[in-house]
């Protein structure tokens, strides 16, 4: 069911503390919906959308709800929830996330991006290219874009830009005019029934859209390149936007972007790491096809400030410098600790916090070699996002892992959550770079590592 928000509704969101349903929440009250919401916990996606004007309220309850026109559920609300109930035994239907998103899109021309790896990235520099342009997008991103303070926002413009989630199929349902594909690699197999289902949605993906934007470099992403509306990126010289004399360091990446019809001109972007490079050139090569002036393009992602929990600096004491990343797949792990070390520090201390059995049972064989790029690994108990624990799926899979790439650093296993701080603290030197990476809780470490680094 695709609801028409054409005109103003009465929605209630079930979860609407979560990052990606307070984004959601933003849009409709910019939209002139009467937005009402409930969650469990306080979060800073709660307090902004209450100040915004939605009706919140902490805890679930049938109370909550008002009358309304449209009931939406986070993904992660059971049947079970009392709000659910309540509405179905009153007769009325509780749409999914990507419902509701679907009908968000049903109202603009919509980019959606999509990934495995660096979407949240790439739907933000496309977003500050286009406001760059003065296009006035709208966008939703699943992150906070810095310059921005937000990830959501509802203009006047015919685009909309969204961060479209291949991790429960949302992705397939967007009506997008144009779709990217930053790359495709294994994961949420337990959605898609193993790795081929996975890799036909992506398919799916790319024949649903007008134009397709792929990354030529990526071996996933690369075999959906033959479908005839396809405008491909990268450094292989068959790319239809192609990246050359790319040049790396503590203050970004710098390439010249070529097109088949020639020269365009250097791109830079202030973010180490060649993924962000590639990252670059997916938003150039979108706001291209867009009709967004490559000397647009330019300025937005020279003035591209990064976006939360994405290689972002944390603070530094005593010449420890904490960078925090949201990497917690193999590739992204990879590229982390790659772009760490354009930072030119003296040594790069991964801390890595596997995420929930079900991936750690799928993908810990994965990672060997993802760490190589540490001069030192710290590696923590599972974070297990609301899962049960497994037999025999412990973080020793990973060390184990870890071990077995082909120049594994030496690494330290600190399961102990409890004592983390204290016990990665006192492994650090000054001249380090602290790197801590993992979907879960290791976000609040560089909070509680700086107080221990200063006072020593």
């Amino acid at each position: 069911m695709t609801p028409d928000l054409s005109t103003p509704r009465r929605v209630h969101i079930i979860g609407i503390g979560g990052a990606g349903m307070g984004a959601i929440a933003e849009v409709l009250l910019a939209m002139g919906h009467h937005v009402s919401g409930s969650d469990l916990a306080d979060s800073a996606a709660f307090q902004r959308v209450t100040d915004m004007g939605a009706r919140t309220a902490l805890g679930h309850d049938a109370s909550n709800l008002d009358a309304p026109d449209v009931v939406v559920r986070s993904t992660a609300i059971p049947d079970t929830n009392v709000e659910v109930q309540a509405t179905e035994a009153a007769g009325g239907t509780v749409l999914r996330r990507a419902e509701i998103l679907s009908a968000i899109c049903a109202l603009r021309s919509t980019v959606a991006v999509a990934g495995t790896h660096g979407k949240t990235t790439t739907t933000s520099m496309l977003a500050v290219i286009a406001l760059q342009a003065g296009v006035e997008p709208s966008f939703i991103i699943g992150g906070d874009v810095t310059e921005l303070s937000t990830g959501a926002a509802w203009a006047d413009g015919d685009h909309f830009i969204v961060e479209a989630d291949e991790s429960d199929g949302t992705f397939l349902e967007l009506g997008h005019a144009i779709g990217i594909v930053t790359n495709v690699e294994p994961d949420h197999l337990e959605h898609y029934g193993g790795e081929a289902g996975l890799r036909s949605a992506f398919v799916d993906f790319v024949a649903a859209a007008d134009t397709a934007v792929i990354c030529l470099d990526d071996a996933g992403a690369a075999v959906l390149a033959d479908a005839p509306n396809v405008l491909t990126y990268g450094t292989d010289p068959a790319a239809h936007h192609r990246m050359v004399d790319v040049r790396r360091s503590a203050e970004g990446s710098t390439f010249t972007l070529v097109a088949n019809d020639g020269e365009l001109g250097e791109v830079r972007v202030p973010m180490p790491g060649m993924h962000n490079a590639r990252n670059a050139a997916a938003a150039a090569t979108a706001a291209l096809a867009m009709g967004v002036p490559f000397a647009a393009v330019q300025a937005g992602l020279a003035g591209f400030r990064g976006v939360g929990r994405r290689f972002q600096p944390r603070g530094e004491a005593n010449d420890v410098v904490l960078i925090d990343d949201y990497a917690h797949l193999p590739t992204e792990v990879h590229a982390a600790l790659d772009a760490a070390r354009d930072m030119g520090r003296a040594r790069v201390v991964g801390v890595f916090q596997p995420h929930r059995y079900s991936r750690m049972e799928a993908l810990h064989q994965d990672f060997a070699g993802a760490f190589d790029g540490a001069d030192l690994l710290v590696i923590t108990g599972i974070y297990s996002s609301g899962e049960k624990p497994r037999d025999g799926i412990t973080s020793d899979l990973l060390v184990a892992a870890a071990n077995a790439g082909a120049s594994p650093p030496p690494i330290v296993h600190l399961p102990d959550r409890s004592t983390l701080a204290t016990d990665v603290a006192a492994l650090l030197q000054p001249g380090d770079l602290c790197l801590t990476m993992g979907a879960g809780d290791l976000v609040n470490l560089p909070d509680e590592l700086l107080p221990l680094l200063e006072n020593r």
